[in-house]
């Protein structure tokens, strides 16, 4: 990888992603610095990629990122990316859901990201097929 500069921060990001994805946890840590901080909803914090891959494997059997939309911007020594857009996948018993919006926000410094933040209706989803009688 070479050095991650305003104009490739978001390709960047998208390429982590894409790692996470496909679980190429090699690939995915490549991408971010040591220590490494993440936030998903609820206050969950996780310090490694492991963890993350964790977590999702439990809440999910597939899920993907459809990126609508990638914003960057400096904020002194730090690129932040902003990457937002639907996920769609299957629940763990294999059931599909699509259209769930989702926000991740990236601090890179030093071509690496230090800071990930994610935001996403998951829990509103799964909230709302429990009162529909349907999870």
């Amino acid at each position: 990888m070479g050095e991650v500069t305003l104009e490739t921060a978001a390709d960047f990001a998208v390429s982590y992603l894409d790692a996470m994805q496909a679980r190429d946890l090699d690939k995915a840590r490549a991408h971010v610095g040591d220590p490494i901080a993440i936030t998903f909803p609820g206050g969950r914090r996780f310090f490694g990629i492991d963890e993350i891959a964790k977590n999702s494997g439990a809440r999910y059997k597939t899920v993907r990122k459809n990126i609508q939309r990638r914003d960057t911007w400096a904020n002194g020594d730090t690129i932040c990316v902003l990457i937002s857009g639907l996920l769609y996948g299957e629940w763990p018993d294999g059931t599909a859901f699509d259209g769930i919006r989702f926000t991740d926000r990236f601090e890179i410094r030093h071509g690496k990201i230090t800071r990930q933040e994610v935001w996403n209706d998951t829990g509103e989803r799964l909230l709302a097929l429990q009162r529909e009688g349907i999870a």
